[in-house]
């Protein structure tokens, strides 16, 4: 079997890395990617938020009904949505909650979900909404209010 003189092998450990002109190569391919890519992936996200706002009013929704069933009213705008994870005073032993097993969420922009009861809209009811990516009544687009009375 033939030895590898000590130069032989000096020369392959030296060819055996990237040299920086094709980490360089790489690396601007990557960024020209990321720049294809990226606002495509971003403009997905402001739907994304949307669609989640949306289940929650839902669930949000079902957990005020469910309340209703039990107590006969639904939570008045004081006592908030907390009045589905812990009896407000005004329940009586009528309340079998709690209703949602985790807290109250925020919504996906980490606003608080806004609740009046009775509503200005569902004056029998409540109204339940999110501000949208503002925080700002109504709005367009992103900012556009999520309502459970749409």
């Amino acid at each position: 079997m033939p030895s590898i003189s000590a130069r032989t092998r000096a020369r392959i450990r030296a060819r055996a890395g990237f040299t920086l002109i094709e980490i360089l190569v790489v690396i601007a391919v990557i960024a020209v990617l990321a720049t294809l890519v990226a606002p495509e992936v971003f403009r997905h996200l402001g739907s994304a938020r949307e669609s989640t706002a949306k289940s929650q009013v839902e669930m949000l929704g079902a957990a005020l009904d469910a309340y209703r069933l039990d107590v006969g009213r639904y939570p008045t705008t004081e006592e908030g949505l907390a009045a589905l994870r812990t009896a407000p005073a005004g329940a009586g032993a009528r309340w079998r909650g709690p209703y949602l097993r985790k807290d109250v969420p925020a919504d996906p922009w980490g606003n608080p979900y806004q609740f009046r009861s009775p509503g200005q809209v569902n004056p029998t009811g409540y109204d339940l909404l999110s501000l949208g990516a503002d925080g700002k009544p109504d709005g367009q687009g992103e900012d556009a209010d999520i309502r459970s009375w749409e």
